[in-house]
Order: C-alpha cells, then sequence, then structure tokens
C-alpha cells in the first residue's frame, strides 16, 4: 500500500469540508489545527507534514523538513515575498479564481451605482432632501449598454468580470500577455468567467496600455502587484483615459499611483474612481479621496464571502487529486513573475 500523506489545515474549515477533503482518498491523512499567528503555525508543522493549507506565509520550517507543497487560502501572494516560503523550493499554489464570482459582483455593483448616481441620491435621502428642476443636472443616468470597459488582468476574476459586463451590453477589452494562449488554465467555480478568452473585442499586452485607456469608458484592475505593476496607472496612464472614465481597483492599492490619481480629480480629469483597495490600508482619515464625490470607497471588502472557504475546499481537493495523480497543479505560483 502506498504511503500516508499527511496534510495539515491551520484555517477553520467545517467538519463537512474536512470530510470532503479526506474523500479524495485514503492516503491523506487530514489534520486541521486553526492557528492565529505565524508562531502557532511553526508549532503545528511536524516531520510528518507534507502538505499545508494556510493564508499566513510569514513562518518558520523548520519543524517541516518534508514539507513538499503549500497551497495558499489567497490569490495574492506578495505577502510571501522574502520569506522562507518563498525562498524555499516547495511548490506554492494560491487561491486565484475562489474570489471570481463575488469580486466581479462587486465590480459591477459600483459601476452601476456610479451610472446611476447612487451615491449622488444616498447624499440626498441623508438629507431628506426631494430635488425640483435640477434633478436631472444632478442624478441623469449614463446608460451602460454600447460602453466599453478595459479589464487588466484577464484572470479568473477578469473573466467574470467580463462574462457579467458583455450581459449589460458592455464592449469588453482586456489584457493578456502575448506568450499566452486566450485559454483559462486555472480554477474557477463552475458557470463562472470566459473559459475559452472568446468574450474580449481586443487583446492588448501592458506595453499596449495606454491605447486600452483611450479607448474605456471603465477601466477595472485585477492585476496582482509585483514589480512589473507597481504604479501601472501613473500620471501620464491617467492622461490618457477618458475625462468621464471610472477607475475601478480591485487589486492591490500600490497598483495606483494615488497622488496621480488625486491630482487627476481635483483637476476634473476623471469620471470617478471605485476603490476597495487603497495604499495604505486602511486608507488615512485625512486622505483626500475620502471628500470627492464621485470616488467610493469599500474597507478592502469585496473579497469577502460566505462561501469562501466552500471555494477554496473545492480548488484544494481538486489540486490534491492532481498531486496524488502527478498532473500539474491548478495555480501554481510563478516566483520569477512574483504571482
Amino acid at each position: 500500500m502506498a504511503e500516508p500523506i499527511h496534510v495539515l489545515s491551520v484555517e477553520d474549515l467545517s467538519p463537512a469540508q474536512i470530510d470532503q477533503l479526506r474523500a479524495v482518498s485514503p492516503r491523506l491523512i487530514i489534520e486541521q489545527q486553526p492557528c492565529e499567528s505565524s508562531a502557532a503555525i511553526e508549532q503545528a508543522l511536524t516531520p510528518q507534514t507534507t502538505i499545508l493549507l494556510t493564508n499566513a506565509a510569514r513562518f518558520g520550517l523548520m519543524n517541516a523538513p518534508n514539507l513538499r507543497w503549500v497551497q495558499l487560502t489567497s490569490a495574492g501572494v506578495n505577502h510571501a515575498y522574502g520569506t522562507a516560503l518563498w525562498q524555499n523550493d516547495i511548490t506554492l499554489t494560491n487561491a486565484s479564481g475562489v474570489h471570481a464570482a463575488h469580486l466581479a459582483e462587486y465590480v459591477l455593483a459600483v459601476i452601476l451605482a456610479h451610472a446611476h448616481r447612487l451615491p449622488q441620491a444616498q447624499r440626498l435621502q441623508a438629507r431628506a432632501h426631494w430635488p425640483g428642476r435640477e434633478k436631472g443636472d444632478l442624478l441623469m443616468p449614463a446608460e451602460l449598454r454600447g460602453r466599453t470597459i478595459g479589464i487588466l488582468g484577464y484572470g479568473a476574476i477578469g473573466r467574470e468580470v467580463g462574462r457579467l459586463a458583455q450581459t449589460f451590453g458592455l464592449r469588453v477589452l482586456a489584457t493578456r500577455r502575448t506568450t499566452c494562449p486566450p485559454q483559462f488554465d486555472g480554477w474557477t467555480p463552475a458557470g463562472t468567467g470566459d473559459p475559452d478568452g472568446s468574450i474580449p473585442a481586443r487583446y492588448y499586452d501592458l506595453p499596449e496600455l495606454h491605447a486600452l485607456l483611450a479607448d474605456s469608458d471603465v477601466v477595472v484592475l485585477a492585476l496582482p502587484l509585483s514589480q512589473a505593476t507597481h504604479h501601472i496607472i501613473d500620471a501620464s496612464a491617467l492622461a490618457t483615459m477618458r475625462p468621464a472614465a471610472l477607475l475601478v481597483n480591485i487589486g492591490r492599492g500600490g497598483l495606483i499611483d494615488q497622488d496621480a490619481l488625486i491630482t487627476a480629480l481635483r483637476a476634473g480629469k476623471l469620471g470617478g474612481a471605485a476603490l476597495d483597495v487603497t495604499n495604505p490600508e486602511p486608507l488615512p482619515p485625512d486622505s483626500p479621496l475620502w471628500g470627492f464625490e464621485n470616488v467610493q470607497i469599500t474597507p478592502h471588502i469585496a473579497g469577502m464571502s460566505s462561501r469562501y472557504n466552500e471555494y477554496v475546499t473545492e480548488l484544494f481537493a481538486e489540486n490534491l487529486r492532481r498531486y496524488l495523480a502527478g498532473t500539474p497543479l491548478l495555480n501554481l505560483v510563478d516566483r520569477a513573475r512574483g504571482y
């Protein structure tokens, strides 16, 4: 009989979700020990631990000499940079795709709120004010149909944004590395996304970014943060955007040069922004971004979902099957690219 494989979860999965992992194979010895700190993770690891499920990355590996693979429960991996885990040759996979459904819904929600002037209407409601003749100037909506959305980062989240946007009649543009095929090779909940990559009317490589920006009424940032994408939306990029365009950031705050964004908003050179992520976080109370009526700010909540662990368990179970079969894992992290 094949040797057992010890799998440790330091996340808080439900008993049913642990049973779902155990059902993958009798070879798997699944143990769960939720940990609140890096020190606790270090103590939970043993020489028998072969596979680890965790959201944290800044822990020592001295107690786990036989650790071979770590499945992160986060899509972003920048919190692992410089850690023992990052510098080791342990296989690392992320949870890209688990956010696809709810993050894409968030993107469409803020786009619709901006287009239909809901923030302005809510401010009027707070004052118990029913506008008169000025109603048209204050609350005239901008119909989405026939407009263009540019999606920077056409992975699991970007593809679901594209699918939903298409149903509203938006023309979809997207970025994609020229070396990569349009087909999707990661994980995403069943029925979501654009598996064959057929939705975008046109793809752009990142060096062509300004052409995409100039052609978009809405720009969505769904990129990972890396050296190549830090401040990818800078003053020159903002100057290229349409004066009425909406900028939506669901990636990381560092994707945008916030000083340049504030300058563009003050000058009236941008239609608005919807920011679920900022730099730093929390956004300081004295940040000028709080004061713009055309800026929607949420406290990094777009990735939250009551079904999060359900999706993580589905992904992890599929990767466990692949690990046992010796086939490539989904969502392999490329350390050279940084994600």
